[in-house]
């Protein structure tokens, strides 16, 4: 199987015109699936190993970003891929709608707040792309945000929106030069998965607190959201921080092809453990002596 993290059928690095209708949601038939899902256990302890020297070399950050429609499975995705590494290296981070707070600070003020630190994973669970996606769809939430140039729905134009993905662009560029890498997913889900994944959770009484009426209302919006992916893809996919379209009508699918770009980009790196100094590299040896002195 080549590498997917140069598959132009899912990985997304560069901008321009970007459209969803290219990409399917469902894995082609020329990938071996049953072979994706069943490396996904070796994929994971690879990944632990990875992440073990990733922390050790504190050269780098890892940054993944999941965003999808409702019920795409971000959150079991995310709970099998990162299921064998070590929990004290890596931070997940779920954005709901904004605080007070948040909203008094510019738009990606929490985000950066979230940003992990090198030799760490940090994992965004929906991210500042909700800036671009939701308020896009639905644009009257930007007025609760105090923007001064921001007076009615009306002054939320084209300009105001390229403005943003200028301010998402120089923010990513700035976390890759500062040695942070950058993983985007868009889990890609077809509208008739998601209508089965809904009455799944509504006729299983276990799962009925998965489902909000308002899920039903967003779900009315589908092409719109569609629309604003497209947008949003389209203008920020760079070499440094590529989007990914993982086809995620099928969940294991989705979590074999996450955990295998995980893996892939972690190699990238060659992460290896620090080379002692001369003097830690002595300290060492005469710890190894006392040791060996010992009576047992």
């Amino acid at each position: 199987m080549k590498d997917l993290l140069t598959d132009p059928r899912f990985a997304i690095t560069r901008p321009g015109t970007f459209r969803l209708k290219d990409h399917t949601s469902d894995l082609p038939t020329d990938l071996n699936k049953k072979e994706l899902k069943k490396q996904l256990e070796e994929d994971k302890e690879r990944i632990s190993d990875l992440q073990e020297l990733l922390y050790a070399s504190g050269k780098h950050a890892l940054l993944m970003i999941f965003q999808a429609m409702d019920a795409a499975g971000k959150d079991s995705c995310i709970r099998h891929v990162m299921s064998g590494v070590n929990p004290q290296g890596v931070r997940v981070w779920s954005f709901k709608a904004p605080s007070s707070l948040e909203r008094s600070h510019d738009f990606l003020w929490r985000h950066t707040q979230a940003v992990p630190e090198r030799g760490h994973i940090g994992i965004h669970n929906r991210s500042h792309y909700e800036e671009v996606l939701v308020t896009r769809v639905h644009p009257e939430y930007i007025l609760g945000q105090g923007i001064p140039s921001v007076k009615s729905v009306t002054d939320i134009n084209d300009a105001f929106w390229e403005s943003r993905f200028r301010a998402i662009r120089a923010w990513e560029e700035h976390l890759h030069n500062s040695g942070t890498v950058i993983m985007k997913f868009f889990l890609h889900m077809s509208p008739k998965e998601q209508k089965k994944r809904f009455l799944e959770r509504i006729d299983d009484p276990k799962k009925n607190w998965k489902f909000n009426a308002d899920d039903l209302k967003e779900r009315g919006h589908w092409d719109d959201y569609m629309r604003a992916y497209e947008q949003a893809i389209s203008a920020t996919a760079a070499s440094h921080a590529p989007w990914y379209i993982i086809p995620a009508d099928e969940q294991w699918e989705a979590r074999g092809m996450v955990g295998r770009l995980l893996r892939e980009r972690l190699e990238a790196l060659k992460p290896e453990s620090p080379a002692p100094d001369p003097k830690a590299a002595e300290e060492l040896q005469v710890a190894k002596r006392e040791l060996l002195a010992e009576r047992d």
